[in-house]
C-alpha cells in the first residue's frame, strides 16, 4: 500500500480509535472491493475481526461496534441494510460508518477511474439530510459526526497541521475527504425487568434537606436504592444521614458513605463506586432539582431515547432566587460552547442531575485515566465521554426551585475561570482530536 493511503487510513484509524479503544470488539461487516482490511487493523479495540454474516450482538451487553468502512456508498438500498443489521444489535451496540464527502463525488469517480484507487466506483452520496431520513426510517439515530482526513499527505507536517485544524474551522470543516459517523439503535428497555437504579446524593452542611430528599423520592422500580455522601458537614448532615437511614430502612435501601477527599466529584465517584444499581442517577442534596422528577430521567433511559440522559434547568422560568442572573448567562453560554466542542446538543451543561448505565461509567473510567482527571466538578468530564463514546445525549426540561436550606457553595467567577479552562482542554483534546504520528 502507498504510504498516503497508508496516512489516510491512519488518520480515519485514529479518529475511529478514540471511541472504540473502550468498546469490547469493532466487527467489520459488509466489505467493499478494494478494502485490503489494513484500516480495521490499525482500530484500538477489546477485539477487531471482519464478518461476511453479522454475528448476533442482540443478547449482548457489551459495548460493540460494527465498522462500515465505505459501505454506504456502494450500496443501493441503506434503509433495507440498516434494517437488516438493527435485529442483531443490541442497545449498546453502535454503526461506526466511514463516509465518503457527497461534495467531492467527483474527486472519489476520478480516483477510481485514474487507478488511484482500487474498486468499483461509489454509486451513494448521502448528505446528513439523508442519512438523518434514512435512520428515521430504518430505527436509528445519528449521534455524532466528526470530519477526517483533508490532505492525505504529511507533506513534513503541514498536511498533519492541517488535518488537525480544518474539523474547528466552519465551513471549511466540509471539505474533509471522508466523515467518521456514529449511529446508535434505538431500542427501549427491557420492560420485563427494568434496569434497576441508584441515586446518588453528594451532601455537605444540607442538614435541613436530607429527610426532605427521602420524603420526596418516587417510586423508582422494585429495586432502587439511595446512596448519600457526606462531605465534611460542620452543621450534623452525617448524623441527620444515619438517623434517616433508620427510620425509612423499611422504605428503600439507604447507603450512608463519608468522604476522605472533597469537593462534589470526589463525592459522586465514591458513591458511583460503592453503587449496586444498573443504572446510576445524581441528585443535588439541596433539592433545587425535584426529587419527583427522578422518574423521568430513568423513564427517558427505559424508553430507549439516549443511554446519557442529561438535566436542563433552562427551558422553564426558574423560581425566584434559584439562580442569579450572571451564573444563568454562563450556563448557557458553556451549553453553546459544549455542544459546539463535543459535536452534540445541550441545553444546559452544568446541571447537576444526570443518569447513565453503570458499566458505561466503567468505561468512563478508563476514559478519565487516558485523558486526564481535569474537572474538580464532574459534570463536564460526564459529558465529554458520553460525546466520545458515542452514548447519545438526551436534555430532560426540569424547573429550577430556589434552595430551602442552607447556602450555595458556587464561587460564580473562581468557578467560571476554570469551567472556562475545562471547555479549552475539550477544545484541543477532542474538537481537534489526534493525528497519528
Amino acid at each position: 500500500m502507498e504510504a498516503w493511503k497508508r496516512y489516510f487510513h491512519d488518520l480515519l484509524a485514529a479518529e475511529i480509535s478514540s471511541t472504540t479503544r473502550y468498546y469490547d470488539a469493532v466487527v467489520q461487516y459488509g466489505r467493499v472491493e478494494g478494502d485490503d482490511g489494513y484500516l480495521l487493523s490499525r482500530i484500538d479495540a477489546g477485539s477487531v475481526t471482519s464478518s461476511e454474516t453479522l454475528p448476533d450482538l442482540s443478547s449482548n451487553n457489551n459495548r460493540a461496534a460494527v465498522l462500515l468502512n465505505g459501505t454506504l456508498n456502494h450500496h443501493l438500498d441503506v434503509q433495507q441494510l440498516l434494517e437488516q443489521l438493527k435485529p442483531h444489535l443490541a442497545r449498546t451496540s453502535r454503526l461506526i460508518v466511514v463516509a465518503f464527502n457527497p461534495y467531492l463525488q467527483w474527486l472519489y469517480r476520478a480516483a477510481v477511474r485514474l487507478k488511484f484507487e482500487r474498486g468499483q466506483v461509489p454509486t451513494t452520496f448521502l448528505t446528513i439530510t439523508d442519512l438523518d431520513n434514512l435512520c428515521r426510517l430504518s430505527g436509528f439515530e445519528r449521534i455524532r459526526v466528526r470530519p477526517a482526513g483533508y490532505m492525505p499527505w504529511r507533506l513534513l507536517g503541514l498536511g498533519s497541521l492541517v488535518n488537525r485544524i480544518l474539523p474547528a474551522i466552519p465551513l471549511l470543516k466540509h471539505l474533509s475527504l471522508a466523515s467518521i459517523i456514529i449511529l446508535r439503535p434505538v431500542i427501549s428497555d427491557d420492560v420485563e425487568r427494568p434496569a434497576s437504579v441508584s441515586v446518588v446524593i453528594p451532601a455537605r452542611n444540607e442538614r435541613g434537606n436530607i429527610e426532605a430528599a427521602l420524603k420526596r423520592m418516587p417510586d423508582l422500580g422494585s429495586d432502587f436504592e439511595v446512596i448519600f455522601v457526606e462531605g465534611n458537614s460542620s452543621d450534623g448532615t452525617w448524623e441527620e444521614i444515619l438517623r434517616v437511614r433508620e427510620k425509612y430502612s423499611d422504605r428503600m435501601n439507604i447507603v450512608p458513605l463519608q468522604q476522605t477527599g472533597k469537593g462534589k466529584s470526589d463525592a459522586v465517584r465514591l458513591g458511583f463506586e460503592h453503587a449496586s444499581g444498573d443504572l446510576l442517577t445524581i441528585l443535588d442534596a439541596d433539592l433545587t432539582m425535584p426529587p419527583e422528577l427522578l422518574t423521568r430521567f430513568v423513564d427517558a433511559y427505559r424508553s430507549g431515547v439516549a443511554d446519557f440522559i442529561n438535566g436542563s434547568r433552562i427551558v422553564y422560568p426558574m423560581e425566584g432566587g434559584a439562580m442569579r442572573f450572571l451564573n444563568r448567562v454562563g450556563n448557557v453560554f458553556f451549553a453553546k460552547a459544549l455542544s459546539w466542542v463535543l459535536g452534540i446538543r445541550l441545553g444546559d451543561s452544568l446541571c447537576g442531575t444526570k443518569l447513565l448505565r453503570r458499566d458505561d461509567y466503567a468505561r468512563l473510567v478508563a476514559w478519565r485515566r487516558d485523558f486526564g482527571d481535569f474537572d474538580p466538578f464532574g459534570d463536564f468530564e460526564m459529558l465529554f465521554a458520553s460525546a466520545v463514546l458515542g452514548l447519545g445525549v438526551v436534555d430532560v426540561p426540569i424547573r429550577y426551585r430556589a434552595r430551602q436550606y442552607g447556602s450555595t457553595q458556587i464561587r460564580r467567577f473562581h468557578h467560571g475561570l476554570m469551567l472556562l479552562k475545562m471547555t479549552l482542554i475539550g477544545f484541543f483534546r477532542v474538537k481537534l482530536g489526534r493525528i497519528p504520528k
